[in-house]
């Protein structure tokens, strides 16, 4: 079944599952829209539940609003230095940070100002790390109730979130704040590595069951 999702910023585990388990049509003609994961997303750090938010010039028109592809970082200080510093404290005692940083640091040493391409490139890097591959197709038209694919375009956002029954896993502050659920796919690779794909295979997205 193919499943229609936003990209977004190194996404959620239970994005990454769905994108894992089903063949992946990105929604590319949508409105950028605020308070999503389409900019931010979520870690563990010492301190419990962590929001990295990726800042964005805001150029839309007379109704502020202005398409998602078009979006651009803004780049007036450097968010990239300051999310990889704060991955770096957060993970560096994690199992797996140190076996894949020199894949995921380039992401944070690029030019990259188009939000829809670094949120791309920040899923590929992850395919990478776990040994798949990402399907490049896109929608070429807006629509509200597409035919044919399975909607999963609710999973971006970030304040209506829907509680999902996901396994838990050995995180690095879990003895401090207890088990944190659906972070970022960035926690589940530095704390299971090489049994991440094993992971997003079995995750039950009973979402899906109702397409």
């Amino acid at each position: 079944m193919k499943i229609l999702l936003h990209p977004s910023y190194f996404p959620s585990i239970a994005t990454f599952a769905a994108i894992v388990q089903h063949e992946v049509i990105w929604e590319a003609k949508d409105n950028f829209q605020k308070q999503t994961y389409r900019n931010r997303c979520y870690i563990s750090t010492d301190k419990g539940k962590h929001m990295l938010n990726i800042p964005i010039k805001h150029s839309g028109g007379k109704e502020g609003r202005q398409k998602y592809a078009d979006v651009t970082t803004e780049n007036s200080y450097n968010w990239k230095k300051e999310h990889w510093r704060t991955l770096e404290t957060a993970y560096r005692t994690s199992p797996f940070f140190e076996f894949y940083e020199d894949e995921i640091r380039p992401l944070y040493e690029g030019s990259d100002d188009n939000l829809f391409g670094f949120n791309l490139k920040s899923i590929e890097i992850i395919a990478g790390c776990i040994g798949i591959t990402i399907h490049e197709e896109k929608t070429d038209s807006y629509k509200v109730a597409p035919e044919d694919v399975f909607d999963a375009r609710f999973l971006v956002e970030a304040k209506k979130e829907k509680k999902m029954d996901l396994d838990t896993y050995p995180q690095v502050f879990e003895e401090r704040h207890g088990f944190i659920p659906n972070l970022s796919i960035l926690d589940l690779l530095f704390n299971e590595g090489t049994n991440t794909l094993t992971y997003l295979k079995n995750q039950p997205l009973d979402f899906t069951t109702h397409a």
